[in-house]
């Protein structure tokens, strides 16, 4: 079979033929008469061969030692294909992504492509003043997509850096709300921090309604952060998780606050007092938490907090005994509204 048939019947074209003879690869098994190269059949198959190697990501090297090298084995040269080809994949589902963030950029103009892409670099240089610097200007000069200044959020662990990135992603409201979600569910406690803590600063009905979904979540930090954020949004919802803060000692002087100021407003505040009360009343907490319970009574309104106090006053802990009896002289300059004078 001349050179021209062996091309159209194999789809290698006949200069990649005359390279494969140059190479050794395959050597035709003679010459017409007019000198055109002749293929036999054990040809062909070795062609195929070598098309079928190169399919898997071989060298024209690698594949002359696979075919003609009896010592040769294939295990450790698949294992580095495979390593390989992972790398290959990383690096274009990099690039795509990169590629779609700035399409969803929406940029008028080649120079609004290098400014977007220059922030995307930024946001994952190693240097924090420069991350910091990118998500400053994410929040007020050049439109990154939500998904960058999120994946950037959940992975940044300088707290500054952080904090501006959450800047930026406030205004996007809803579409990074239940992206952030996302990262509730991650397996590393940091990030489901970092997704809680900036969900809280997301304003809106979706970021709300996400954040009462995280007040049943098994990390208890998650949940910490998920009613603080309630409480200063006037969920009646965040209440027992509030009053668990104060008992754990974890955020317990912000806790009170929010229950303080949930019970001026969204709940009544009989409602916080029973929640605070209830607790004291178990018998089993230890004497910290009795006092933390004690004082975050103090900014409660009402009778209801006021009799809990004068009960408290007469407790057999010493120091539960004095913060009541304190915290009631205090209240003693309570306004109708049930608040102490400040």
């Amino acid at each position: 079979m001349l050179i021209g048939e062996v091309a159209r019947r194999s789809g290698v074209s006949a200069r990649m033929l005359r390279h494969y003879e140059t190479l050794g690869l395959v050597r035709p098994t003679g010459r017409t008469g007019s000198d055109y190269r002749e293929y036999s059949a054990e040809n062909i198959r070795r062609i195929f061969h070598i098309e079928s190697l190169r399919s898997l990501g071989l060298s024209l090297r690698e594949v002359g030692r696979a075919l003609d090298d009896p010592d040769f084995t294939p295990a450790g040269l698949v294992d580095d294909l495979v390593r390989r080809t992972r790398e290959r994949i990383a690096a274009e589902t990099e690039l795509l992504t990169r590629l779609c963030r700035i399409d969803a950029a929406e940029p008028a103009a080649w120079e609004d492509v290098l400014q977007v892409t220059a922030l995307l670099q930024a946001l994952g240089s190693k240097n924090p003043k420069a991350r910091q610097r990118a998500a400053l200007a994410a929040a007020e000069e050049v439109p990154v997509p939500v998904e960058a200044l999120v994946e950037a959020v959940l992975r940044e662990p300088e707290p500054n850096v952080a904090g501006a990135l959450r800047w930026a992603l406030a205004p996007s409201g809803g579409e990074a709300a239940v992206l952030l979600a996302q990262g509730l569910g991650a397996a590393e406690a940091e990030v489901r921090v970092r997704a809680v803590r900036s969900l809280a600063e997301i304003p809106g009905d979706a970021a709300t309604a996400l954040l009462k979904d995280a007040l049943g979540h098994p990390d208890g930090a998650v949940r910490g952060y998920a009613a603080l954020a309630l409480g200063t949004r006037g969920v009646a919802d965040a209440v027992p998780a509030l009053v668990d803060l104060v008992v754990e000692g974890r955020g317990d002087v912000d806790a009170a606050d929010a229950l303080s100021a949930l019970a001026g407003g969204a709940v009544p505040a009989e409602r916080v007092t029973a929640a605070l009360v209830g607790h004291l009343a178990t018998g089993t907490l230890e004497a910290p938490a009795r006092r933390r319970l004690t004082q975050a009574l103090a900014d409660i309104p009402g009778p209801a907090a006021t009799r809990a106090l004068e009960e408290l006053a007469e407790d057999e802990d010493r120091a539960v005994a004095l913060t009541a009896t304190a915290v009631l002289g205090l209240r003693a300059g309570e306004g109708t509204d049930g608040r102490r004078a400040r």
